[in-house]
C-alpha cells in the first residue's frame, strides 16, 4: 500500500513538473551548452530495434550503438540551432547522453540523443542507475520511469527530490 501511494504521489508531481519545465526549456540553457535536451529536437525515443528485453516487464533493450558522425551532427545541430558554442570546447567533458537511458528501454535515434556537459551528467547519472536498479528490482515500471527521467533531466532542481522517492520504491 505504501509502494502504491509513493508511486501515485511521484506520479502527480512528475506530471505537474513536466508541465513546468518544458514550458521553460526555452529558457533552460547555460550560455555554451544546455542544461537539458531541446524537446523538440531531442523529445526522446524509446527503443525499436531491440537486442534483447530486460526486466519482468520485458521492455525493449538496444545495446549503445551511436555512430561518432551522429555523435558530431548533434553537437553541430545543438550549436547552431541554439546558439551554443560546444564545438569549441573540450569534447572531453561531454557525452552524447540518451535522454531516455538505454537501461530504461530509450534507443539510439537521434530524437534521444543530446550533447551533455559532465557538469550535468554528475547529477544525473547517478538518478539513471538508481531508477534501473528499482526497474530491475520490480519496483518500478517502464511508464513511470520515463516520465521521471524526463522531468529530472528538463529541470536539474528535481533530481534531489525525484531521486529521494525513486530510493524510497
Amino acid at each position: 500500500m505504501k509502494s502504491h501511494f509513493l508511486i501515485f504521489g511521484l506520479l502527480v508531481l512528475i506530471q505537474f513538473v513536466t508541465q513546468i519545465s518544458f514550458a521553460r526549456m526555452a529558457g533552460g540553457y547555460g550560455d555554451q551548452y544546455p542544461l537539458g535536451p531541446n524537446p523538440q529536437t531531442t523529445p526522446g525515443v524509446l527503443c525499436n530495434r531491440p537486442d534483447g528485453f530486460r526486466y519482468a516487464e520485458k521492455i525493449k533493450y538496444c545495446n549503445r550503438n551511436v555512430d561518432p558522425e551522429l555523435k558530431r551532427e548533434i553537437i553541430v545541430t545543438y550549436d547552431r540551432q541554439f546558439g551554443f558554442t560546444i564545438e569549441r570546447m573540450d569534447r572531453r567533458k561531454f557525452k552524447i547522453d540518451h535522454f531516455i537511458p538505454l537501461c530504461v528501454g530509450g534507443g539510439n535515434d537521434r530524437e534521444n540523443l543530446w550533447p551533455q556537459h559532465e557538469s550535468i551528467y554528475k547529477v544525473t547519472d547517478p538518478l539513471e542507475a538508481l531508477i534501473c536498479e528499482k526497474m530491475a528490482q520490480g519496483r518500478l515500471r517502464q511508464e513511470i520511469a520515463v516520465q521521471m527521467i524526463r522531468a529530472a533531466k528538463s529541470d536539474l532542481k528535481l533530481v534531489p527530490e525525484v531521486t529521494r522517492r525513486v530510493r524510497a520504491l
